[in-house]
């Protein structure tokens, strides 16, 4: 069971619904520079939020979920300056997602702290599984839907297994090169096909 504070679900919609934003306007870039109709955003907004929103939530999530299985104290953070720097970002082209955080206090081991950081992206793969026969299935706006959902999420997977730094990969990669080889190839298969789908 997931324990929360009320700043946490405040910090947690906020950087759900920003980050959705963000997506949304880079899905509609063409759109909004040529000024056609607005209900093209909000369809896009419908969709980033229910494709690259759930992602980033169900990752911090998983991160969460994992971190208090193991008795740590684990407080999602939002960050404001990379939320506005997103919607900046999104105006271009391109967006680097780091919305927020997990923040985690406690005493871990290797292999937890390993596990606890796999949880995110893990999630996300899930995430792509779950879309990817919506692809086959349907065709137009709902196959497109899908295809996005499934693309985006591959994408965060894969991203956040760089083995460097503060990213995920780089703990689960000191913690364990064979479940790290297996999530990031599995990532990367996922995107190089979505690229040729």
């Amino acid at each position: 069971m997931l324990r929360f504070i009320k700043r946490e679900i405040g910090d947690l919609v906020k950087s759900w619904l920003i980050i959705s934003f963000a997506f949304a306007i880079l899905i509609s870039i063409e759109d909004i520079y040529a000024l056609r109709p607005s209900w093209t955003m909000l369809i896009a907004f419908g969709i980033a939020l229910l494709t690259a929103g759930i992602g980033f939530l169900l990752h911090e999530l998983g991160h969460k979920f994992v971190a208090q299985k193991f008795k740590c104290h684990a407080e999602f953070f939002s960050d404001n300056m990379m939320l506005v720097l997103a919607v900046i970002m999104s105006f271009f082209g391109f967006i680097f997602a780091a919305p927020g955080a997990v923040h985690i206090r406690g005493t871990i081991n290797k292999r937890e702290n390993g596990l606890i950081s796999a949880a995110g992206p893990f999630m996300n793969i899930l995430l792509s599984i779950a879309f990817l026969p919506g692809m086959f299935l349907f065709k137009g706006l709902l196959g497109s839907f899908f295809a996005y959902g499934f693309m985006i999420n591959s994408w965060l997977a894969l991203f956040n297994m760089i083995p460097a730094g503060q990213f995920d990969g780089a703990k689960i990669y000191a913690w364990d090169k064979l479940i790290y080889a297996i999530m990031a190839i599995t990532s990367l298969a996922f995107v190089i096909f979505g690229i040729f789908f």
